[in-house]
């Protein structure tokens, strides 16, 4: 057996290769003019670092092909498979050549006859008892397998072709029904993908015949086949960590970002359709210190540590600028940003890098913010072993800012969060007589109003049902629940349960709510005593997940919100004169319960 690593010798002879078939990428110059400056000096930061606390190692891109016990194999599956995934180990190559940090690329295992090593599943289930949904189920009878064969999925990258595609190729129809997804980080990652057998580069070029596409309708052969190996490329970047974002209006020269929309582009350049796909800076940066391209792993896992101080983030006419000191361990060797406005999840999110000098100051920015929009920014540190950090000592590193229709960004949470900055790190250690001064020190009406609920402590004893003064309207919060049980971590009233702590929605940071990540249940008694319930609901900042808030009163349903996505916030006021027991039910949608970090915020009785 045999095995192929990214060496600079065969990257050259695969670039020769695409190049002889029309397909090798053009390396574009960039102002991206930066791309070379910033290339060498995160290598500067990563390769010592490298050379002394890692060792050279041999990792694979793992393949494995999976099958129904009702079907065969599809058609000449290895022959094509070996084709298709050498074409895309060499189109990486060329994108991380082309960021400036030479031909580097995941390595993939070969057998004597220079063909891809492939490991065959046969599933316990016939095909029509499988489904989209169905990828942990097809992973979980894909490991013993692994297991057999010396792999440990938990610890290597896997990417799992699955034979549920129905291909008629006297019809040219085509439809399917496979887990097209993954997820990873630099330590491990599993890819959900199909295949078929009209799949094969050697059909990237063909305009004819056009064929009928159960998603994308009439396309021809080749742009079938650029959708399906490109989104192969596109759902091995989410296996590497790598998560989705867009091309920056500097980039747009180069095609379309293969984390964005470029998995539906690859290689259409040579049927003269457009530009094709690459690979962003950001992300050739990210995988620059994964062991499956730098062929280099710690003996052990690092535990890492991330330190951010100093932290500015601006509005600079239109642009969003940050600058901050950060230090690590292992060592940070850059620092990306992504400028995610709302709606379409997270493809259209664009980024920015900086590479912190040598005594962990950075800065950047970015002008490409969508006007009339509320947007989130998020920053991860990129350490020197392959891991990321997205969060630090005072707080996820999450930000949500609004730009105007002219174009002006607005950053009012992001600059609450920052006057309270120091007072939210002497609270994550603990020091409330340090919170104290800290406290004092405000001169921000909002962040005083914050801080003075925070820096409270003290549970609510009683009910609402045991109020006893005249008061004509009172935060929920400030009364003791009969009973809270939440989906991850712990109940927490007023704030988060983590390191943000701020209870922050689509630019708004609140005082008061409650945490309540689904499925979830808060029960108060009310007793009658309350005439109206009102408040907002809506998604902590920087969560992805997606919920529906339900109020009931002695069991009936009072109000009931649709689903409830990031960076939304809906409102609610609901009668509740005749209610002994109050219900607040958080729920997860169809898309399961990751990410749903429901709040209740400024929920407020009156009567």
């Amino acid at each position: 057996m045999t095995s192929i690593r990214c060496f600079a010798g065969w990257v050259i002879s695969a670039l020769t290769f695409l190049a002889g078939h029309g397909l090798a990428t053009p390396l574009v110059a960039a102002d991206i003019a930066e791309i070379p400056q910033q290339a060498a000096a995160a290598s500067a930061i990563l390769e010592p670092w490298q050379k002394a606390n890692t060792q050279p190692i041999e990792r694979y891109l793992h393949i494995v092909c999976f099958t129904p016990k009702d079907r065969e194999f599809p058609a000449d599956h290895q022959a094509r498979m070996t084709r298709m995934l050498q074409h895309i180990q060499a189109f990486y190559a060329a994108q991380m050549e082309r960021n400036g940090f030479g031909p580097k690329s995941f390595g993939l295992q070969l057998n004597q006859n220079g063909q891809v090593v492939i490991h065959e599943v046969r599933g316990a289930k016939p095909f029509a008892d499988y489904e989209k949904k169905s990828g942990d189920e097809i992973r979980k009878e894909c490991l013993p397998l692994l297991q057999k064969a010396g792999i440990n999925a938990s610890q290597e990258t896997i990417a799992i072709f699955c034979n549920l595609a129905t291909w008629d190729e006297q019809k040219l129809t085509f439809e399917h029904k496979s887990p097209y997804y993954a997820g990873g980080t630099y330590r491990s990652g599993t890819a959900w993908q199909l295949d078929s057998p009209e799949l094969d580069t050697l059909n990237l070029t063909k305009k004819e015949p056009m064929l009928r596409d159960g998603e994308y309708g009439r396309i021809s052969l080749g742009r079938h086949n650029s959708i399906f190996i490109g989104g192969m490329a596109h759902e091995l970047g989410h296996a590497f960590g790598l998560p989705h974002c867009t091309a920056r209006p500097d980039e747009a020269v180069l095609g379309s970002a293969l984390m964005g929309s470029g998995n539906r582009t690859y290689f259409e350049e040579v049927r003269g359709e457009g530009r094709g796909s690459f690979l962003t800076f950001a992300h050739a940066l990210r995988l620059a210190s994964h062991p499956l391209f730098c062929g280099r792993q710690e003996p052990q896992q690092f535990k890492t540590n991330l330190t951010l101080k100093n932290l500015r983030i601006r509005a600079e006419d239109h642009s969003i600028s940050v600058e901050g000191n950060i230090q690590g361990e292992p060592p940070v060797y850059g620092v990306v940003a992504y400028f995610d406005p709302e709606g379409n999840s997270d493809y259209n999110a664009t980024s920015a890098t900086a590479i912190p000098t040598r005594d962990g100051a950075f800065k950047l920015s970015s002008k490409a913010l969508t006007p009339g929009q509320w947007g989130t920014l998020r920053l991860v540190a990129l350490h020197a072993n392959g891991a990321t950090s997205s969060q630090h000592a005072q707080g996820e590193m999450e930000y949500s800012y609004f730009v105007t229709k002219a174009g002006v960004p607005e950053l009012k949470a992001i600059q609450t969060r920052q006057v309270l900055g120091p007072f939210l790190a002497a609270i994550n250690n603990g020091n409330m007589k340090l919170a104290k001064q800290e406290k004092e020190k405000l001169k921000v009406r909002d962040a005083q109003t914050i801080a003075n609920v925070l820096f409270n402590t003290t549970p609510p004893s009683q009910t609402p049902a045991e109020e006893t003064g005249k008061r004509k309207e009172s935060s929920l919060t400030s009364y003791r629940a009969d009973s809270a049980k939440v989906g991850w971590m712990q109940p927490a009233f007023n704030r988060l349960p983590n390191a943000s702590i701020l209870l922050e929605c689509r630019g708004e940071i609140f005082a008061k709510g409650i945490y309540a990540h689904a499925p979830a249940e808060h029960v108060y008694s009310l007793g009658k005593k309350w005439k109206q319930l009102a408040g907002k609901v809506g998604l902590a900042t920087g969560s992805g997940g997606s919920v529906i808030f339900e109020i009931r009163g002695d069991g009936k349903t009072l109000w009931k919100s649709p689903i409830v996505k990031a960076d939304q916030l809906v409102s609610f006021q609901v009668d509740v004169s005749d209610v002994n027991q109050l219900q607040l039910v958080t729920s997860p949608s169809e898309d399961g319960t990751y990410q749903d970090w429901g709040l209740w915020l400024d929920p407020v009785l009156s009567r």
